[in-house]
């Protein structure tokens, strides 16, 4: 743990058994409900000042760590008998969070009905003014809406928001899943086509607080996202995918990527698309971690990176250590090595012998009041690039890619580590190249053998390079690839719930209270129904 007062590293001992879930109260941007006559400035800031984005207590503790981190074991918790259990009321706030606001979430998709009303409302030459807003704001919706399709399948959309859109309140009709994301992969084309051939406004650089208003950086985003989404389906649609992609790929020059611009030494901070940190924030995730969620995970550290001497290690995991009594005094023992508590430990074990097993970071992870929301990375993207290079390409591509992914990695993660400076912690020093290039070109990481341990060497370093923070996606890659190849404990689970769904079952007040068109949907709503882009 990177922090010079090592007494700071046992409170949270203490913390972990007193405090409760609780609720972060950050200032909310134009709510729609409460504005009369809400401006689209203030409603697309709204919009992208969203707490499912943001690295925030309530999401991480509720959503992220107890539901897909779990599926996915990118967060370890207590190895109880209900840990594949959904949670009905956490997942219910995080439905509700997408379609209204007032929650933990900007409400994304009714604060977009509003715009869109307001957006009608103007004038041809104030609409012409305020297009790229619109054209952002429909961005920020696809990706969140393909968040919802990829937990829970079919969701409703089209006829979502009717009460903003015409004042009229009915129940909306459930939107089938794979033409949801059809529809995401087409309008994400027009999008980046029109953020390309456009220039910016001093409205949308005022209220874009994601990417300043840099028409390069929607456009690179938008084909990202388009990227991203065509990959998922690639395993049951795969024509489609592959000829989309490969026309990507052979010409960024009119579909530019969230890469990085290919280069190691890159700055996240201008290239990736990362939600920043208020000024006023003064919120950290100490509390979402320390309730359980901190211990290091097994595969990740013990199977995938302790081999490989993964130069990230210092600046995702600390040692951890206990305090010992030396001649009458406390003192604190670090431990010897990295290693994490087998993902086989009981309740039990986990609290007597936790501290003897590495824990995330502090400085990057638990202290970090400037922690970026993650939507998308250059490394994310080098993976997705490297996948399909091995698949329908050349090898040799696929290995470009692949190398600079990792490299990419290095530089995010020690990106966030130097976020949080002073306060008492020492920040982790960059690896050497010489480090960095044995990891790349002469470990268990090294892109080589065939093509399908090619193919997960790019599923593995993904799913890592998501960790904790991105769980979301790493589920949902888990269960396209089926990599890594993960062990969950059965024994001793609840009867039903003894291994990880493959999707969310809708929220309880959902089947109430849209009953009706629930009943199209009913026959899919198991929890080991399939997504429709899992194999």
């Amino acid at each position: 743990m990177k922090k010079l007062f090592i007494k700071a590293s046992f409170l949270l001992i203490a913390i972990s058994t007193v405090v409760g879930c609780k609720k972060e109260l950050d200032e909310k941007f134009n709510n729609p409900e409460k504005v009369l006559d809400p401006s689209l400035n203030g409603l697309f800031t709204g919009m992208l000042n969203n707490d499912r984005v943001a690295a925030k207590y309530w999401n991480v503790r509720t959503f992220l760590t107890q539901m897909p981190g779990v599926y996915a074991q990118t967060s370890y918790i207590a190895n109880g008998n209900t840990i594949y259990q959904q949670s009905d009321g956490y997942s219910q706030q995080y439905w509700d969070d997408f379609y209204s606001t007032g929650g933990n979430g900007s409400g994304v998709l009714a604060q977009y009905r509003t715009m869109e009303v307001k957006y009608q409302s103007l004038s041809a030459a104030e609409q012409a003014n305020q297009k790229a807003i619109m054209q952002a704001a429909k961005v920020v919706l696809i990706e969140q809406a393909a968040k919802m399709v990829d937990l829970w399948g079919d969701i409703p959309f089209s006829a979502a928001g009717s009460l903003n859109l015409s004042s009229t309140i009915s129940n909306p009709k459930y939107d089938e899943q794979k033409a949801l994301y059809t529809s995401f992969i087409a309008d994400l084309e027009a999008l980046a086509t029109y953020f390309n051939t456009n220039t910016t406004t001093s409205a949308f650089s005022k209220s874009d607080i994601l990417l300043k208003g840099s028409m390069n950086m929607w456009a690179r985003y938008a084909n990202s996202l388009r990227l991203r989404l065509l990959m998922r389906i690639s395993r049951t649609d795969e024509a489609t995918a592959r000829t989309a992609v490969l026309a990507m790929l052979g010409n960024q020059s009119t579909t530019p990527l969230i890469d990085g611009d290919n280069t190691s030494e890159y700055n996240p901070a201008t290239s990736d698309v990362l939600l920043q940190t208020l000024t006023n924030s003064t919120s950290d995730l100490r509390d979402a971690f320390f309730e359980g969620s901190w211990y290091a995970t097994d595969y990740a550290l013990n199977t995938l990176m302790l081999p490989a001497n993964d130069p990230r290690i210092p600046v995702i995991y600390d040692k951890f250590g206990r305090i010992v009594k030396v001649n009458n005094r406390d003192v604190f023992v670090q431990n010897a090595n990295y290693r994490a508590m087998p993902i086989t430990f009981t309740t039990a074990q986990q609290e007597s012998s936790f501290a003897d097993y590495s824990v995330l970071d502090s400085a990057t992870f638990l202290f970090n009041q400037k922690l970026p929301g993650i939507l998308i990375t250059s490394s994310e993207v080098n993976f997705l690039k490297a996948e399909a290079f091995e698949r329908w390409g050349n090898t040799a591509s696929a290995k470009t890619a692949y190398d600079k992914a990792l490299r990419q990695s290095v530089t995010f993660y020690h990106y966030l580590n130097n976020l949080n400076q002073g306060g008492g912690y020492r920040n982790v020093t960059a690896p050497s190249a010489s480090v960095v290039d044995a990891w790349v070109n002469s470990s268990t990481a090294t892109y080589t053998g065939s093509s399908a341990a090619k193919l997960t060497l790019i599923y593995n370093q993904k799913w890592l390079h998501y960790g904790v923070l991105q769980s979301t996606e790493a589920w949902s890659e888990y269960r396209r690839t089926g990599f890594p190849l993960l062990t969950f404990p059965t024994a001793g689970k609840l009867s039903g719930f003894d291994t990880p769904p493959t999707r969310l079952v809708y929220p309880a007040k959902e089947k109430t209270l849209n009953s009706e068109n629930y009943q199209a949907v009913v026959s899919k709503d198991t929890r080991k129904t399939k997504i429709f882009w899992m194999p």
